[in-house]
């Protein structure tokens, strides 16, 4: 567990520092997003890459957190901070209830259940028009503010935004390293296994999909009051594969590997313009390669990658 701190610290050390080596406000943007997909790929790879179990629909749990803070705070008029929470709640018990039916399936038949409850989220969004604004979104929402400090620019929302995301990353080692993490990877192995050894399957597969759901919600409420105007084409099926994009492509079961594949997945775009129309195949061929050729995602392939470099160059070197 020291090991776990100690990387935690480095890590948060270079986060913290990493505004020193940004130029430009727009750079800072873009790592201000790295930040809440970072948060959404942890939420997703706590019930993908250590229950085992897979979700289509987390764009949807993503909308709806941004969405009920923002209509929250900008149409009746609460506090972001008391708007946040009671968002978070409302989508982990939504997530709870529906979770028991739904993860009754396995397989594709479970990635076809979250891949319809996401697509219906979607058109909730967009068709009551009244309360979201539908396809034009919701404005209004105002930023986040402690006291007399508005989070209003680029730097202020950065350290709000990796401030939570640290808090997240710390509680998902924590997590993965206790009791309850141990018994999600058994489940992940093999439920039937997991039975045998006391694990109550159904109930904590229920529970890791509802605190995916919350974290996923969290960080819908940081984007909507980061962004202070959400719409429903933000949390579409396609932003869907993009997280479990940057799951597989970080790599399953690490917590690290999700900031990796979200740093990667969100850098990318900016490098991608030219193909906007084709982002959806660059993405299926990126999470095909990795699968085929680095399964164990980022974090464990550039470092396996690195061994049999310097494997070969000590049987060169000796030749």
């Amino acid at each position: 567990m020291k090991r776990e701190l100690f990387k935690f610290l480095v890590f948060a050390l270079l986060i913290l520092v990493a505004p020193l080596a940004v130029e430009g406000s727009y750079l800072m943007n873009v790592m201000v997003f790295v930040g809440i997909n970072t948060t959404l790929a942890i939420g997703l790879n706590l019930l993908l890459g250590y229950a085992g179990q897979i979700s289509l629909g987390h764009a949807g749990f993503f909308g709806l957190g941004a969405y009920l803070s923002g209509i929250l705070t900008a149409t009746y008029g609460w506090n972001p901070w008391a708007a946040m929470p009671l968002a978070a709640l409302i989508v982990g018990l939504l997530a709870f209830m529906i979770g028991f039916p739904i993860l009754k399936l396995k397989g594709h038949y479970l990635a076809m259940a979250t891949l319809g409850l996401g697509i219906i989220i979607y058109i909730v969004l967009n068709e009551t028009v009244d309360l979201t604004g539908g396809p034009s979104g919701l404005s209004g929402i105002p930023n986040l503010a402690i006291g007399t400090l508005i989070f209003d620019t680029d730097t202020k929302n950065y350290y709000l935004i990796w401030g939570v995301t640290l808090l997240v990353v710390l509680f998902a080692i924590n997590l993965a390293n206790s009791r309850v993490g141990r018994a999600l990877r058994a489940i992940h192995d093999s439920e039937v296994a997991a039975r045998v050894l006391g694990v109550n399957v159904r109930l904590l597969k229920v529970q890791i999909f509802a605190l995916s759901a919350v974290i996923s919600a969290l960080a819908g409420s940081l984007y909507a009051h980061t962004m202070t105007f959400v719409s429903p084409a933000s949390f579409g099926f396609n932003f869907s594969v993009e997280l479990l994009t940057m799951v597989v492509i970080g790599g399953l079961g690490s917590i690290y590997g999700s900031f990796l594949g979200a740093a990667l997945l969100t850098l990318l775009p900016e490098f991608l313009r030219a193909a906007q129309d084709y982002d959806i195949i660059i993405y299926g061929a990126l999470l095909m390669l990795m699968v085929m050729f680095m399964p164990g995602g980022l974090v464990r392939g550039v470092p396996d990658l690195i061994r049999k470099v310097l494997r070969s160059k000590g049987r060169s070197g000796h030749a």
